[in-house]
């Protein structure tokens, strides 16, 4: 086995679950904010991809375009969730020495 003995591999497997759930953990407990509309419209989503809060400035609710403010509200939490997206992906990397897993 490469020198490697089968209690050092689960050692070492037991190791990486450890800190990816000590990851997860810290993860989850995060905060990710974007802005769209030049920061008429701020979004924050945590790592489990709940959307904590929205933050709308006045002058950005306009009436007679609804849409755009729609159009920002869907952009600014998007970004946020891609924020929490590749934090969890440098995690990863991070634990297995790779950018993804080889699937």
């Amino acid at each position: 086995m490469g020198g490697m003995s089968q209690a050092n591999m689960m050692k070492q497997a037991q190791k990486m679950q450890q800190e990816l759930a000590r990851m997860q953990a810290e993860l989850e407990e995060s905060v990710f904010t974007a802005a769209a509309g030049g920061g008429a419209v701020k979004a924050s989503v945590n790592g489990k991809h709940e959307l904590t809060a929205l933050e709308i400035e006045p002058d950005a609710v306009d009436p007679e375009d609804v849409e755009m403010l729609q159009d920002m509200v869907i952009a600014a939490v998007n970004e946020a969730l891609r924020k929490v997206d590749e934090a969890s992906s440098a995690n990863m990397a991070k634990l297995t020495g790779m950018k993804g897993l080889p699937f």
